[in-house]
Parts: C-alpha cells; sequence; structure tokens
C-alpha cells in the first residue's frame, strides 16, 4: 500500500492593520527585563514552560531549526527583536503535545523527527508541509511582510500564535489525509485559543457549515468539551490516527451524536446566548433611563425649593420692608438719612 502524500495546510488570515511604528534596526535575541509585568500570554507560556516535565515526551525528540531568508527585512527584524527562536519553537511543542496528547501512550504521538522553521517574503499568512523525501520531516513557512503588517502592540502575540497554530499541524493526525480541512484547521486554532494566543478579532459564529475551519470550529470545539468532556478533542485527534474518516463513525463513538446535531445543538446554544445578552442590555438600558429621569426630576425639585426659599416676601407679617438700605434710597423708600450741622455745631 503506497503511502499517502502528506497535505500542505495553509493558514489564512484577515489582513492585519498596517502598523504605524518603524521597525527598530536588529539586535540580538534577548531575554526580556525580569521587572517589566507578564502579560497574559507570556505568563501563559512560563505556565507551559514551567510544565515541561508533565507533558507527553514523543519517542524521539524532534530537531528545531530556524531559516531566515532576507534577514534585513522588517518582518525578520521583528522576530529576532522579540522571540527567542529556540524557546518558542520548544514552547509551541510543548504546548500542542500537552493539549493533544496528555494521558495518551507516547506511541500514539507522530513520529515528527524535525521541525524548521523558515521565515520568507510570500503570500498569504502561513503554511506547513512535510518534505517529500520524508513527511516526518516539517516545515513550517510565515511570511515576513505578513508580521511587518502587525500593529507593534501585538506584533510578538501574533507571531506566537501563528507558529503555535502551524505547529499543530506538525503533530496532528489527519485521517491519513482524508479528514475535512476545517478540521484539520479548527483543530489548530483551538490550540491556539487553548493556549491563550486567540486573535482579537475571533468571535464565536455558527453562520456557516461546522467545518469552515479557523476559529469558527476552534470555538465549536470548545463548546463540545462543556458537553462531552475536556478529553473531546483528544479523542477526536486520536480517532483520526492511521483511518480513512467517516463522518458518522466519528463523530458518534467520540460524542455519541451525530455532527449534524451536534452542530444544531451549538447553533441553538449561541442563539440562547445572544437573546440572553440583548435582554440583559434592554434591561440595562431601561436602568439607566430610569436613573437618569429621576436625577433630571430631583434637579428640577432642587430648583424649585431654593426659589422658595431664597425669595424675599414683601408682604410677610413683619411688616418690615426686606430691601436694602441702597434699593429704597433709590426707590422713594423710607430711610432716615441724618443731617449733619454746620461748621460750628
Amino acid at each position: 500500500m503506497s503511502t499517502p502524500a502528506t497535505p500542505t495546510y495553509f493558514q489564512t488570515m484577515s489582513p492585519a492593520p498596517a502598523s504605524t511604528s518603524t521597525s527598530a534596526a536588529p539586535q540580538p535575541s534577548t531575554l526580556p527585563p525580569s521587572s517589566n509585568p507578564p502579560t497574559s500570554n507570556s505568563l501563559s507560556m512560563a505556565q507551559t514552560s514551567s510544565s515541561k516535565s508533565l507533558s507527553p515526551k514523543p519517542l524521539r525528540k524532534p530537531l528545531l531549526r530556524l531559516e531566515l531568508r532576507d534577514v534585513s527585512s522588517s518582518g525578520t527584524r521583528a522576530f529576532l527583536r522579540l522571540l527567542h527562536a529556540s524557546t518558542t519553537l520548544e514552547d509551541a511543542v510543548d504546548s500542542v503535545l500537552s493539549l493533544l496528547y496528555s494521558g495518551l501512550d507516547p506511541n500514539c504521538i507522530p513520529p515528527t523527527r524535525s521541525i524548521t522553521l523558515v521565515l520568507r517574503a510570500m503570500g498569504g499568512v502561513a503554511y506547513t508541509k512535510g518534505l517529500d523525501i520524508d513527511s516526518d520531516h516539517k516545515e513550517i513557512h510565515i511570511c515576513t511582510n505578513y508580521i511587518s503588517q502587525v500593529p507593534e502592540t501585538r506584533m510578538k502575540e501574533e507571531i506566537q500564535g501563528v507558529i503555535i497554530h502551524e505547529m499543530v499541524h506538525c503533530w496532528q493526525h489527519n485521517a491519513l489525509g482524508s479528514a475535512p480541512g476545517g478540521l484539520i484547521e479548527g483543530i489548530a486554532d483551538w490550540v491556539r485559543l487553548k493556549a491563550g494566543f486567540a486573535a482579537p478579532h475571533w468571535r464565536r459564529r455558527a453562520d456557516s457549515d461546522w467545518d469552515v475551519g479557523y476559529e469558527r470550529t476552534a470555538y465549536f470545539l470548545e463548546w463540545l468539551e462543556t458537553e462531552h468532556g475536556e478529553d473531546i478533542v483528544r479523542k477526536i485527534n486520536e480517532a483520526l490516527r492511521g483511518c480513512i474518516y467517516e463522518s458518522d463513525g466519528i463523530w458518534e463513538k467520540c460524542c455519541g451524536t451525530s455532527i449534524e446535531k451536534l452542530w444544531k445543538a451549538y447553533q441553538s446554544s449561541l442563539a440562547d446566548e445572544e437573546a440572553a445578552e440583548k435582554a440583559e442590555k434592554a434591561e440595562k438600558g431601561e436602568e439607566k433611563e430610569e436613573k437618569t429621569r429621576k436625577r433630571k426630576l430631583g434637579v428640577r425639585g432642587g430648583r424649585t425649593s431654593t426659589s422658595t426659599t431664597n425669595t424675599p416676601n414683601p408682604t410677610s407679617g413683619s411688616g418690615e420692608d426686606p430691601r436694602s438700605a441702597c434699593v429704597k434710597a433709590r426707590r422713594g423708600g423710607r430711610m432716615h438719612v441724618p443731617i449733619r450741622g454746620g461748621p460750628g455745631s
């Protein structure tokens, strides 16, 4: 039986807004200062690094390589300035193996022998492929043009997220190349999501088929975790090992029902969440309007009270004219004016 050709997985994304900042000159990679407060993503990677001893280990540790086609490009400069290639690749491997193979026998892990990260100018965002001569040797190609277009404020996290997504393709099972591409890409973005590198534009949506791929399928898989257990994606990945994809068999085995019913249930859950959010917003809007109305009434009441208190009443029972002496003098009011005597008085 001939070995099926290794599929090539391309990662496509919405174009990132162009960065207005000028890329800094290339500098030697240095560890970030310990005094800087860690971000949520750096904490995620730190937790991954600290749990390396607990991560599943492949039967053979892969060789990790870096290939730079143009060290003078702004995208390559940004990569070298922001990241350590060795630790970034090692952490990505650990994240993937931990999320897809925890609790499983090491024999379940594909025998990937080497992974080469290639930074170069090209179209698209990134893709992963196995070498024709030996598919156990993988190459991850990332577009330096894309890197340079990402805003500086999230450039590091975006590079890490893309690398983790592509790293999944180096280790996941694909039913001998017969699994739906959307499922393969969805699992890759699910790992990226769970590793803490979801892109800011990602949203939970179900206005498509379940296997449209990427973040839509990733959030569907995340929902499956709540419905069918935290290990459901590991079960799905394992079900794709060494066999031809059969929709009914795989989903019935892993979830006990068809993928069509699962997708409809997910769509209903999103619709319920959306309705609940709208109701909550409407309730908050009514509360805000009520507070505004009461505040306006309070201001009006305060003004009326002040006017009543401060306005003098000329006809009050005291019989005294409340006007000042100066006003009474101008208007002919009764006022005693002393008369000074002459020089001799």
